[in-house]
């Protein structure tokens, strides 16, 4: 007999503009409130949605991206994952740049920050869009 794993999730759209990250802080951390994240990974979350919200906007030819947030319940862990998909016509998956942005510089930082927040994050060819996701996952406990 299989078992099914609990999980709870939340999907909203976004327009690509840049005043979409607002938003997508404000959407995730009430949802993440009502699910009574921790404070600590809320706190991660919501700085990575705003890395990832700029990132798909800046970087996509799309008018817009979906959002996902997925709470599983796995034991005594549960596992907070963070997707944005986008209808690019470059599905090619994300990668870090090649060098790291320097102290003058004013962006080219948010995939960093990602990487050392996230307990696992990557990106892939979209099954939800034409495009392609970068997903990050945060480990919490109740």
């Amino acid at each position: 007999m299989a078992t099914t794993v609990p999980r709870w999730e939340y999907w909203f759209g976004l327009p690509a503009l840049r005043t979409s990250a607002r938003l997508a802080r404000d959407t995730v951390r009430d949802r993440l409130h009502t699910w009574r994240v921790s404070g600590e990974t809320c706190s991660d979350a919501v700085l990575m949605v705003s890395e990832l919200t700029t990132n798909a906007v800046l970087h996509t030819d799309s008018a817009h991206v979906l959002c996902g947030l997925t709470l599983t319940f796995t034991g005594d862990d549960r596992i907070l994952r963070i997707e944005f998909h986008d209808d690019g016509r470059d599905p090619v998956p994300v990668r870090l740049p090649p060098h790291r942005a320097g102290p003058c510089e004013e962006s080219g930082r948010g995939l960093f920050l990602v990487q050392q927040l996230a307990d696992h994050w990557g990106s892939t060819h979209s099954t939800r869009t034409a495009g392609k996701v970068i997903w990050a996952e945060l480990m919490t406990q109740p």
